[in-house]
């Protein structure tokens, strides 16, 4: 402030303003009104997998390695049956017809082991693409779910490492999160397997 401005002040409008700062200085601030804590669970990773989206993804792509699943399952009966043939028949085997059965046995062993591990590692990778894509939209819904609801906090209880040790049933809502999920979204029910019509009982001769 100009020092030849505050030269004309009154003294009693000082006296006044350094009183209300004093006042406001030693005058106890109320105490807050206490509050009550709202807390939920979810298991995003179930809320993913039982979303309509990620039920039609994961199907999808469970049938996408199908092929992969059913040449693994061969390689395998291959081998098995390479060893089987090794243990029943080795000590009727030339020393180098032993050894060749041995080298095929090798050979189908570690091409089942690469096949493995890229096959699992592709499925891996494109199972967590669809859960990272679900999941960053399911978290916008799970956060306005939250805030119309008065949540104070909601918990993931889907890692191994969850503080959580208990919580009674009623503070679930990952069902309400999939169910707010769904209604947003634009992808349809996976459609139920038809029921086996029920067949008649034998009839007594």
């Amino acid at each position: 402030m100009n020092r030849n401005f505050a030269r004309f002040i009154p003294v009693a409008v000082l006296s006044l303003v350094f009183g209300v700062a004093a006042t406001a200085q030693t005058t106890p601030a109320a105490a807050p009104e206490p509050t009550i804590a709202k807390v939920g669970i979810v298991n995003i990773t179930a809320a993913i997998i039982n979303t309509n989206e990620g039920q039609r993804d994961l199907e999808t792509l469970q049938k996408k390695f199908d092929p992969k699943r059913v040449e693994l399952e061969n390689l395998k009966k291959e081998m098995d049956d390479l060893q089987k043939k090794f243990n029943t028949q080795a000590d009727k085997l030339s020393d180098e017809a032993r050894a060749d059965l041995l080298k095929q046995i090798d050979s189908k062993k570690k091409t089942l082991q690469r096949s493995y591990e890229d096959s699992n590692a592709d499925f891996s990778a494109q199972q967590d693409e669809i859960a990272g894509r679900i999941g960053q939209k399911l978290l916008e819904v799970l956060y306005k779910y939250a805030k119309d609801n008065s949540y104070t906090v909601i918990l993931d209880v889907s890692g191994q490492a969850s503080p959580v040790v208990y919580a009674t049933p009623s503070v679930e809502i990952t069902r309400q999160v999939v169910e707010a999920y769904n209604a947003q979204s634009s992808v349809a029910a996976p459609a139920k397997p038809a029921a086996k019509p029920a067949t008649a009982a034998p009839k007594k001769p």
